[in-house]
């Protein structure tokens, strides 16, 4: 039985369980908050201890498996979400290398690389292998996977270099992909397309936020490429409410498309985006964005329009078991 690399180290895939596929333990940016955040907004103990109990509850739901997509772009800090995952034992924390823009390259990035100032091998490409296959920032533990994004602005130069650079990495460790797309903007198709053009086997490919949209169609133009169709931010309704993507997903069943769904809420215990307001900003505007929101609510509401055992098992055990495997 293959294994996958966690927080803890390599875990068989048969053990991951149930699996949410796309959510945070922390989104911060990080230069903001060493420079304005501590002391102010940000008590790193009180954030680890709200974590700790946050994930512990929603083990006790079920859940065996969180897939944890923060990159550079996110806030990734590997040693703040160890000693949150220390402290919870029954879940596994499974994290991902890549970067997260919508448009521009990282200064870092920007002038070294095939034919620019410094002119050599992408630098993104080893760095995303090296932390794949050797371990984070010292810290001994490795990526499962590669992140990127394709916003509404599509392919800028520096997001198709960047999605050309995950595609590589995954050509060099089999690693699976997950991609942020806007799917108001279909942007999941350009994503695909660019990535089958660079050789990339779409069955490892997550299209993040495709559960944004209720275009049948759109998704299963998707999902017939072999991708899977990330069903993933449940809660967030400014997007899409719950009802919606709960009758897309049961549509989707019925045409025969349960083995090519996951789903998740992308919430996280703390994001900054709020300053230090998150709890009471979240709980106001989307008061269901939460872990428990799809085994307290969704789950029931699948059933309710047909959706079977099996396929809620295929969504949340089998799926994240096979883009693992």
């Amino acid at each position: 039985m293959p294994t996958v690399e966690t927080l803890r180290g390599p875990v068989d895939v048969g053990e991951l369980g149930q699996t949410l596929m796309h959510e945070h333990v922390f989104v911060v940016a990080t230069e903001h908050l060493e420079n304005y955040g501590r002391g102010a907004w940000w008590d790193e103990e009180e954030r680890i201890a709200d974590a700790v109990t946050k994930l512990r509850a929603v083990a006790a739901k079920g859940v065996r498996t969180i897939v944890d997509p923060t990159v550079w772009g996110l806030g990734r800090h590997i040693p703040r979400i160890l000693r949150v995952s220390e402290q919870v034992p029954g879940l596994n924390i499974i994290v991902a290398t890549g970067i997260y823009v919508f448009e521009e390259l990282p200064h870092t990035y920007t002038f070294r690389g095939p034919g620019l100032i410094i002119d050599r091998p992408d630098p993104m490409i080893d760095d995303f292998v090296r932390d794949l296959t050797e371990g984070i920032a010292g810290t001994g533990v490795k990526a499962a996977f590669l992140k990127c994004a394709v916003d509404a602005k599509g392919l800028t130069p520096g997001v198709e270099r960047i999605c050309r650079s995950v595609a590589q990495a995954h050509l060099r460790t089999g690693a699976p992909i997950t991609v942020h797309t806007n799917s108001a903007e279909r942007s999941g198709l350009l994503a695909l397309d660019l990535f089958a053009k660079e050789g990339v086997d779409l069955c490892k490919v997550v299209v993040g936020h495709a559960g944004d949209s209720n275009d049948l169609d759109y998704l299963m133009r998707l999902a017939d490429t072999g991708a899977t169709l990330g069903m993933d931010r449940f809660g967030l309704d400014v997007y899409n409410p719950t009802a919606q993507r709960v009758a897309t997903i049961a549509a989707l069943c019925e045409r025969g498309y349960a083995d090519r769904m996951v789903l998740s809420h992308d919430t996280a215990c703390f994001m900054d985006y709020f300053g230090g307001d998150w709890e009471e900003t979240r709980s106001t505007l989307a008061p269901n964005w939460r872990y428990d929101h799809i085994h307290d609510d969704v789950l029931a509401a699948l059933l309710g329009l047909g959706v079977t055992d099996d396929q809620i098992e295929q969504m949340l055990v089998f799926n994240p078991k096979r883009y693992f495997s």
